[in-house]
């Protein structure tokens, strides 16, 4: 009888919920409006009656694993408190795990939505078969989730994977975190909005003041389709954009030395926007990236384009011989519903936890 777990995926604006097979297929999905305002215990209230439905539903015919809860915010692994989340309103140090426990007599796992976004990338997405992968999200802010021999790095409390917060430029605009130049202020669809009005009140931006004075849903979208129909300030703030992504990858590249990095989120679809110049500071700036660039796009190519300054090429001046093995900067596959499969996925290694190695900083589960 195969195996099947139930993977949920809450977010500020929708919960949805998921029966998914350990071979990745998806059987059936519940997609609710997650109504936050109403408070924590009905929202875990209705989360709870949507799994009891879908796992009743198929556990006549197949063999039920558990339940993966991702959520956004900072978790306390060793209680399942949800100690902060900005999406979630009314939800901090809301007992998660307690009050899902107490209502499911059931397997459940809780973690951080990043984390099983990247999980979920990793199992049947961008980077499926990649034992070791990080995934940067962008989105509002930026997220990010690193996973290390299949299993998600936490770090030692949970809080590993803080991408967004990387000090990218140091006397940069305040964060909400209270820091400088953070890599969220430069690299997100609210940076890209803050540079858009920024642009509209220097007087430097027609066609972006015309846009945001026609529409309420002025955002990273339309700025975006401004950009790829040729106006010159839009086509700025992704490359401002991706040139702040590329010196974040950078430093990560450095430091964690991983087989791939995934781009996902929201924003990750106007990758043609920013990721010329996301790949040139990356080329410039990491030198084991220079050493490991895989064939596109090529080191040679980038050395003898001719916006980049071969007296100040960096990393790639010094390492521009690849080598066998390389350091891959790719798009995520999986979009909204990468959280849900990683979700799922984890209840079944959760499930299955003689055939996998403990790491330091596992996630909550019963």
């Amino acid at each position: 009888m195969p195996d099947f777990s139930i993977g949920v995926d809450l977010g500020g604006t929708n919960l949805r919920v998921a029966a998914i097979t350990t071979q990745g297929n998806l059987l059936d999905k519940i997609t609710l409006p997650a109504k936050v305002p109403l408070g924590p215990d009905y929202v875990i209230t209705e989360m709870c009656d949507a799994i009891l439905r879908l796992s009743e539903k198929h556990k006549r015919s197949q063999n039920f694993l558990g339940v993966g809860v991702g959520i956004p915010g900072i978790i306390d692994l060793n209680t399942g408190m949800l100690r902060k989340s900005a999406n979630l309103p009314g939800f901090d140090e809301y007992p998660v795990h307690t009050e899902i426990e107490r209502r499911l007599v059931a397997r459940v796992v809780l973690e951080n939505d990043a984390n099983v976004a990247a999980l979920g990338e990793q199992w049947l997405g961008a980077a499926q078969g990649v034992a070791n992968a990080a995934v940067v999200t962008l989105g509002t802010g930026i997220g990010g989730g690193i996973v290390l021999g299949g299993r998600i790095w936490h770090g030692m409390n949970g809080m590993a994977g803080e991408f967004g917060h990387v000090t990218v430029e140091p006397e940069g605009p305040r964060c909400g975190c209270g820091n400088r130049g953070c890599a969220e202020r430069f690299a997100s669809a609210s940076a890209v909005i803050r540079m858009a009005r920024e642009a509209i009140a220097r007087g430097q931006a027609p066609m972006l003041a015309q846009a945001a004075s026609s529409t309420d849903e002025f955002g990273a979208k339309s700025i975006y389709n401004l950009a790829i129909q040729g106006d010159e300030e839009s086509s700025r703030i992704f490359r401002t954009f991706g040139r702040y992504l590329g010196i974040l990858l950078a430093g990560l590249i450095n430091v964690l030395n991983l087989e791939m990095f995934v781009i996902g989120g929201g924003v990750s679809s106007a990758w043609d926007a920013f990721a010329p110049s996301m790949f040139q500071e990356v080329l410039q700036r990491s030198i084991v990236y220079a050493a490991t660039a895989p064939g596109s796009p090529r080191v040679d190519n980038v050395l003898t384009h001719p916006t980049v300054n071969l007296k100040n090429a960096g990393a790639n001046a010094l390492l521009a011989k690849s080598t066998e093995r390389t350091t891959v900067i790719t798009r995520a596959l999986l979009g909204s519903d990468a959280g849900l499969f990683g979700a799922a996925r984890l209840a079944a290694l959760v499930g299955d936890t003689d055939s996998i190695p403990k790491m330091s900083g596992d996630p909550l589960s019963l």
